[in-house]
């Protein structure tokens, strides 16, 4: 039977010597190897999903804080009253009342499950929306569609969030806008990354960081500008964007090329690889003697595939709970941090802003470090994290004007976790379920999230609640990862087979030679 794909028929030609089968991963490096502009161009662009995702992922820090009020009534009131013991018309809003959901729906007096379920709800819906849509982009829809559908879901509920009448429908709103987000750092991280060949993985993918500490920056400076106006409004300027962003990913951007090839679609596969390609060498370069290595499973794929294999393998299924007990700790710090700026003695909007100017040296010394021993450095964060949150609990009693400092240090090192631990888990895994072993390892940072808001308002009393467990859960939670592999500079395997294979060989050449 003729082939049915032109490009792939250049190797039956006689003339030409017989070529040596070659695997995918060597096929991609050949063709995208390098790093030109075009790469360069896609990478920045996936990227930028990130500074939608931190947007929405931070907003809630200045839509549904307690906002400052002052006393009209000095006879009844002071400073250092409580706002739900005063008569009604002794005290009043610094702002107005349509500034934040508190002041707007009369929540100052509410529980803090009440005044907490905005935040939770929306990690709750991360959570939700990790586990559902997971394993989508690696079985159906493929990293560019269901980069598309997340950014596009995300920014729709955003709009909707706009018209809420009061906290229990916003709530419900908050958890359809986590559940589209939880999806959007993956495809971002996964696509980018596998656009570009081995040598620049680390590099393509800290790009995603700096776009994500771009996002969470900006976020000060628009609360700040908008500071008098409705809290709404913040909403409608981090929503529309995102739709415009879409289009330009529709257009502009390629599907993985490694994720077509192993999903059979070669004619794709060798069009986006040509169009990628950076010498011209590519373009008459046959692809047919291309070996892709298929799966047992693979004729009976589901969506909950990609889970299911990596459970019933061993080494899959121990790395996979040692990078998520890992992420639930480095959750917890991460998301917990900037939500207790508000128990600390620190101006908000310089609280958030220094919370999020940490983020670029986080992926300033990921970006350097990527190159190093990832385990190590992993680890060492995670703990040094740990230790700088106890801290900030001491210093708070004995000498508060450092309390700031060990927030911020404790903060940085999560962040630069948080950085390394995604890069890290992409490369313990490979192709066929890598999208849906980093989901699972940001619903492990997300189901840490969850707890943060709780913990956040127990600690307005006693910050040993707070920043003292947060300390003590990232440290403990880092531990297992000394048990797994160094990643720093193997070859990506596209097949479970594949990676088996690897480690056998591996295992083999460690055997001394006996004599």
């Amino acid at each position: 039977m003729a082939d049915s794909t032109p490009l792939l028929s250049d190797c039956d030609k006689p003339a030409e010597p017989k070529r040596l089968p070659r695997s995918l991963d060597e096929t991609i490096e050949r063709c995208i190897g390098d790093f030109g502009w075009f790469q360069i161009f896609q990478a920045i662009l996936v990227s930028f999903a990130w500074v939608f995702d931190a947007q929405q992922t931070f907003i809630s820090v200045f839509t549904d804080a307690e906002p400052s009020w002052h006393c009209t009534d000095d006879s009844v009131c002071d400073k250092f009253s409580n706002i739900c013991q005063l008569p009604k018309g002794s005290w009043s809003w610094d702002w107005p009342a349509h500034t934040s959901i508190i002041s707007e729906w009369g929540h100052e007096c509410s529980t803090s499950f009440i005044t907490g379920l905005p935040a939770s709800s929306f990690f709750m819906g991360c959570l939700f929306g990790g586990l559902v849509l997971a394993t989508l982009a690696d079985s159906t829809l493929g990293r560019k569609n269901m980069l598309l559908f997340a950014c596009l879901m995300m920014s729709f509920s955003s709009i909707f969030t706009v018209f809420s009448p009061n906290i229990w429908i916003y709530s419900a709103l908050r958890f359809i806008n986590g559940f589209g987000r939880a999806t959007v750092g993956t495809c971002a991280l996964v696509l980018s990354t596998e656009l570009v060949g081995k040598r620049w993985r680390g590099q393509a993918g800290v790009i995603g960081f700096f776009c994500f500490t771009l996002g969470f920056l900006s976020l000060p400076a628009m609360a700040y500008v908008n500071r008098g106006s409705s809290w709404r409004t913040l909403y409608l300027w981090i929503s529309v964007p995102t739709i415009l962003y879409c289009v330009l990913v529709r257009l502009l951007v390629h599907e993985s090329p490694r994720w077509l090839f192993v999903k059979g679609r070669k004619e794709e596969a060798v069009t986006t690889l040509k169009s990628m390609a950076q010498t011209a060498s590519v373009l008459t370069m046959s692809f047919s003697n291309v070996i892709i290595e298929q799966e047992s499973w693979n004729d009976n794929v589901d969506i909950y595939s990609s889970i299911k294999i990596m459970l019933n393998k061993r080494w899959a299924a121990q790395r996979l709970a040692a990078v998520m007990v890992a992420g639930f700790g480095i959750g917890m710090v991460y998301y917990g941090m900037p939500l207790g700026l508000g128990n600390l003695s620190v101006n908000l909007y310089l609280g958030v802003t220094l919370n999020a100017l940490s983020e670029l040296p986080a992926s300033l010394i990921t970006f350097f470090l990527i190159g190093k021993n990832r385990k190590e450095s992993l680890l060492g964060f995670t703990i040094l994290s740990g230790v700088c949150s106890v801290m900030c609990v001491v210093m708070g009693r004995v000498w508060p004007s450092l309390q700031i400092a060990m927030e911020l240090i404790s903060f940085f090192s999560a962040c630069t976790a948080f950085n390394m631990a995604l890069i890290y888990t992409l490369e313990l895994f490979p192709t066929c379920v890598r999208n849906s072993a980093i989901s699972m390892v940001r619903q492990a940072l997300v189901f840490g999230g969850v707890f943060s808001p709780l913990l956040v308002a127990a600690g307005r009393k006693n910050n040993l609640i707070s920043f003292g467990v947060f300390g003590m859960a990232i440290g403990v939670c880092g531990l297992p990862l000394i048990g797994l592999p160094e990643t720093r500079g193997g070859t990506i395997c596209d097949t479970m087979d594949e990676e088996e294979h690897r480690q056998k060989e591996k295992a083999a050449a460690a055997i001394p030679t006996l004599a």
